[in-house]
């Protein structure tokens, strides 16, 4: 276990490396300058020479990368553009309501979408299947800021329940904080229940068929032991690939649920650094989503050879 694991980050690492340049390549290329964003319209040559000076634009494109990646492996990710913030202190206080609306959100769509998926397996073809079927199209087919703007009308404008919007760090109280996460919450879970449950039944249905499953039937094993035991968990290797993807990309931000709801995650402040152009941030982002999806790829596979230790070789 421990030599694959070690396989698979001295894998990963070049891969970070690519991204590493590839982002800085992109950015720098593109049309645009900042220190004209910095300066302003009515800047003259001088000023934006002097402001491409400071920032070192002026260098060669290999020796600003050099710099760049040598204040990376010192934990710098550089400094905003627009805000004179460091980048690692504006992630920071944007990241708590992003990691806890993704965990809150995979966490009650395990909960809801993979029994329904169990069950719409086990009940294949009947009317059963297909209400789970059709709650899963519309999942897939309503817009998430219209069903964003439906819980909001029916639970904070109408029945007065919940906060509009807005994000409380858990530290102020776990009753404040629950109070606004909760419509974020169900708002993407539509979505990630849907997904589940449709792979969650695909990979049921594949593996119900196996021999190995006739046989425990035959042997006569409860069914509730037959559909967990020997079928959910030889179905689980594509079911977490979908839960671990969806984990990793509610981190890295979902925007519009950010923006239905007004809250300060790292999507938002993505979007926000690209309008404005503003390169560190951007460049930050990018490789702290890159990080977290390499990290995410990690659990998964390590997920993989406890479900299936045959992987590991």
């Amino acid at each position: 276990m421990l030599g694959y694991l070690l396989r698979r980050i001295l894998a990963a690492i070049p891969v970070m490396g690519v991204v590493a340049l590839f982002v800085f390549l992109l950015l720098r290329l593109t049309p645009g300058d900042p220190a004209a964003i910095l300066a302003g319209d009515n800047a003259t040559p001088a000023q934006l020479d002097r402001i491409r000076a400071s920032l070192g634009l002026d260098e060669p494109l290999y020796v600003q990368f050099v710099t760049w990646v040598g204040k990376l492996l010192h934990g710098d990710l550089g400094v905003s553009l627009i805000s004179n913030v460091p980048v690692l202190q504006m992630i920071g206080q944007r990241v708590e309501p992003s990691i806890s609306i993704a965990l809150s959100t995979i966490i009650l769509s395990v909960l809801v979408a993979v029994p329904l998926g169990v069950i719409a397996a086990w009940k294949h073809g009947t009317w059963i299947d297909r209400f789970v079927m059709g709650l899963s199209v519309l999942g897939f087919s309503v817009p998430v800021f219209v069903i964003g703007y439906i819980l909001i009308q029916l639970f904070a404008i109408d029945l007065r329940w919940l906060p509009v919007q807005g994000f409380k760090s858990i530290t102020a109280g776990f009753g404040p904080f629950f109070e606004r996460i909760v419509l974020p919450t169900l708002t993407l879970s539509f979505i990630y229940v849907a997904l589940i449950a449709r792979m969650t039944r695909a990979s049921m249905l594949d593996v119900m068929g196996e021999d190995y499953v006739r046989t425990a039937r035959a042997k006569g094993i409860g069914e509730i032991a037959v559909l967990l035991r020997h079928g959910l968990r030889n179905a689980a290797v594509p079911v977490i690939t979908v839960i671990g993807s969806g984990f990793a990309l509610l981190i890295s931000g979902v925007v519009v649920t950010e923006s239905v709801f007004n809250l300060p995650g790292i999507g938002r402040l993505t979007v926000d650094a690209v309008l404005a152009r503003d390169y560190p941030v951007i460049q930050g982002m990018i490789l702290v989503t890159s990080l977290i999806y390499v990290a995410v790829n990690l659990l998964i596979d390590l997920a993989y050879t406890l479900l299936d230790p045959r992987i590991r070789y």
